[in-house]
């Protein structure tokens, strides 16, 4: 099988320029395919914020009414994919910028209520392996927000770490997929104020352990969840930190095990 990565972008990365730079350097030098998925969160509550749109989160993820709904669309398909496909270019990556609903590639469903009314938040329901393969084999570096749509007409609001879970999971049966979330730190803190407090393994049972102290909370929760989903469907590796990992694996980082 050849080597693919699936990297997945956020935290404050997206939003300061110089570490976006650092990074999308660093990718454009990882060797053998790639796709990237990205975030855009911070950036989207900023807008929303501006244009008077309140911003409700529970438990890391973000309850998306239809207003919501248009401000992630235009932050994550629009501003920011954009911006990254074109400094990829301009490093000699042939990227191509998209949203789960171009090439059919993502479908999902709108979350039903159960005690929380997410909105139009979209579970995945489909990976169109076939037609990333064709943008795979063909050397094309994918691009993909976290923007997915239900086939009829409605786009959603996906987690970001759950696409990339979900797209590594999927394409685990044809390729020897290694998954990254990469952000602003070295890795899972056990300190949050200390930078070098740096977890390097966390099991399903240290998890919990980690989450009952409060030690994980937010967003790194779903993460979390996300991460040990992949692995379970077939992944071969997961790892958490900074994008100099994707270049160099022996710096600090935090590897997720079953």
């Amino acid at each position: 099988m050849q080597e693919l990565s699936i990297v997945k972008i956020g935290g404050n990365v997206i939003e300061n320029p110089f570490l976006l730079n650092g990074f999308l350097k660093s990718l454009a030098k990882m060797p053998g395919r790639k796709l990237l998925v990205h975030g855009g969160g911070k950036l989207a509550s900023e807008t929303a914020g501006k244009m008077g749109i309140p911003v409700k989160m529970h438990q890391g993820r973000r309850i998306t009414c239809e207003e919501t709904l248009k401000v992630v669309t235009m932050v994550y398909a629009g501003y920011v994919n954009k911006n990254i496909t074109a400094a990829l270019q301009a490093e000699g990556c042939n990227a191509i910028g998209m949203s789960g609903a171009d090439m059919n590639i993502i479908t999902a469903e709108k979350r039903r209520v159960t005690t929380i009314d997410y909105g139009f938040a979209g579970d995945i329901t489909r990976v169109n392996v076939t037609q990333l393969n064709l943008l795979l084999e063909a050397q094309v570096t994918p691009v993909f927000c976290a923007v997915t749509h239900d086939g009829n007409g409605q786009l959603l609001n996906t987690n970001a770490d759950t696409i990339a879970a979900a797209m590594a999971g999927a394409l685990s049966s044809e390729w020897r997929t290694r998954l990254y979330y990469c952000f602003e730190k070295k890795g899972v803190l056990k300190e949050v104020s200390d930078e070098n407090s740096v977890i390097p393994e966390i099991t399903p049972t240290y998890f919990e352990t980690l989450k009952a102290s409060g030690i994980i909370a937010d967003g790194m929760l779903p993460k979390l969840h996300n991460a040990f989903d992949a692995l379970k469907n077939g992944v071969d590796e997961v790892m958490i930190g900074s994008h100099e990992m994707i270049e160099n694996t022996t710096v600090n980082h935090t590897k997720i095990f079953l």
